[in-house]
């Protein structure tokens, strides 16, 4: 059995001119970042893949887990199968994942992955989902949603 935790980044600043890709996290969601970590790390993730946008690299740095953070591009502007390629990449010695990420792809994964458990995905929010098999074998529908967390 693999957990995936599915994060979307926390709240940004909306700055006119600024590229989409340079957007930080307001104070809020600095904070936010904190407190989904407090509650992932009983979970012991071993890796953390992220978005190199600036938000999502402040998310996964500002969660403090016990664990390397790589940095994809293709999860940027991702859709949900793409994710699921993302996903599948992973070694199989991995055996808890964080995926930080944007919407609408982070929800639609999640959705995928547990065909339909649809919470909403504010900015800061999550979903752990446990899935059978290795990385490389994930396919739709077969996930559970055991934990979810909305700022």
């Amino acid at each position: 059995m693999k957990t995936l935790i599915v994060l979307r980044h926390a709240k940004a600043v909306h700055v006119a001119g600024l590229a989409d890709i340079e957007r930080p996290l307001t104070g809020r969601g600095e904070r936010n970042a904190r407190e989904a970590g407090e509650l992932i790390r009983p979970l012991a993730p071993q890796l953390v893949l992220s978005s190199p946008s600036v938000r999502t690299r402040q998310t996964a740095e500002l969660l403090g887990l016990n664990a390397p953070i790589e940095y994809d591009r293709d999860i940027y502007g991702a859709y949900p199968d793409e994710l699921v390629d993302v996903v599948r990449r992973v070694d199989a010695e991995v055996e808890t994942l964080v995926l930080v990420g944007h919407n609408p792809g982070v929800q639609e994964l999640t959705l995928l992955l547990s065909g339909g458990h649809d919470e909403g995905f504010p900015p800061g929010a999550f979903a752990v989902i446990e899935l059978p098999g290795p990385w490389s074998e994930i396919d739709p529908a077969t996930g559970h949603v055991v934990q979810s967390h909305k700022p």
